[in-house]
């Protein structure tokens, strides 16, 4: 599995389940299949910018850190601006090619920079699906992306 997609399952993992540990966050990880070494897990977290927070349960959990989500999301940016392809439109739907892999990392860009009139988006591995709010919003929409790659 890409790197990418590893750290986007782990982003996943760590959003639906209160992962205290790395030992928790590999048995969740073999689970989906991914089977990982302790030092890839540590280097993810580190990357990830990953932090314990208290959990409403009183335990610890892995979390993203709130305070970082500007250098967070210059990371997504890169890996953005390094995987895009290209553009299509169809409606009010734009599609947007990666390179393999790296569609859903680029989503969870799109999605962490709260574009306008971006209603939500599908990833698959080298393909995004975004849903803009109305036709009329699709060029300014590309634009802004177009903006990011420059």
């Amino acid at each position: 599995m890409k790197k990418y997609a590893r750290q986007r399952k782990i982003l996943e993992l760590i959003e639906a389940y209160e992962i205290e540990t790395q030992e928790e966050l590999s048995e969740h990880l073999k689970r989906t299949g991914i089977d990982i070494t302790q030092a890839t897990i540590s280097r993810d977290i580190k990357e990830l910018r990953l932090v314990k927070v208290l959990s409403k349960s009183g335990k610890y959990k892995y979390a993203v850190m709130d305070e970082n989500i500007e250098g967070a999301t210059e990371r997504l940016i890169k890996i953005f601006k390094s995987s895009i392809i290209g553009f299509d439109i169809a409606g009010h739907i734009l599609v947007i090619k990666t390179l393999p892999g790296a569609a859903q990392v680029c989503a969870s860009a799109i999605d962490t920079l709260k574009v306008e009139h971006v209603v939500g988006t599908i990833a698959g591995d080298d393909t995004i699906f975004i849903a803009v709010s109305d036709m009329k919003y699709v060029d300014s929409v590309v634009k802004t992306f177009q903006g990011l790659l420059n």
